[in-house]
């Protein structure tokens, strides 16, 4: 699942159910709920119905992102690897599928890269790249408890989303 999602020119539910052996109403509902696009889904006119336009140009990104991302769900496959696919959505929103993948893949390997911190903390194992080199590998705990980049970008991150914060309330 990649960052920017290919869509077809086709029905939402079409594009979820694409390459699924069950294409059923209930099985693309199911995953598009745990992808957490279903409400924005029945909020068009014509529901799943609704055709998205060649590259899913009627979407707006995080609403692509969450097509896909019920898509990948739908093959059940045992590994998933998800590029930076939670990019396009809110912090609640990301912590809403993670929550939800964490619930239905737990046969499954599944492989988050990104660069928010937050998409990243519950992981079992995280493995920090810098420059294409493997810099660091721990939990968040143990990455945080050391100086390195997983470090300085929690830092960064974890003021700039205190300074939205405090600055969203005034």
């Amino acid at each position: 699942m990649l960052q920017e999602p290919f869509l077809f020119s086709k029905t939402i539910h079409e594009n979820i159910g694409i390459a699924a052996e069950d294409k059923s109403l209930a099985a693309v509902h199911r995953n598009a709920n745990i992808a957490a696009v279903h409400d924005s889904i029945e909020g068009f006119a014509s529901g799943y119905d609704t055709v998205v336009g060649e590259r899913g140009v009627t979407l707006s990104g995080g609403q692509k992102q969450r097509v896909a991302i019920a898509r990948t769900l739908m093959l059940g496959a045992p590994v998933m690897v998800f590029d930076d696919s939670l990019s396009a959505v809110d912090l609640e929103t990301d912590a809403r599928i993670r929550d939800a993948l964490h619930e239905v893949s737990a046969d499954a390997t599944v492989i988050l890269i990104s660069h928010r911190i937050n998409t990243l903390m519950n992981a079992d194992r995280i493995l920090v790249l810098t420059d294409g080199e493997l810099e660091d590998i721990g939990t968040h705990a143990e990455l945080i408890a050391r100086e390195g980049t997983y470090k300085r970008i929690y830092d960064m991150q974890g003021s700039i989303s205190e300074d939205v914060f405090v600055g969203g309330d005034a």
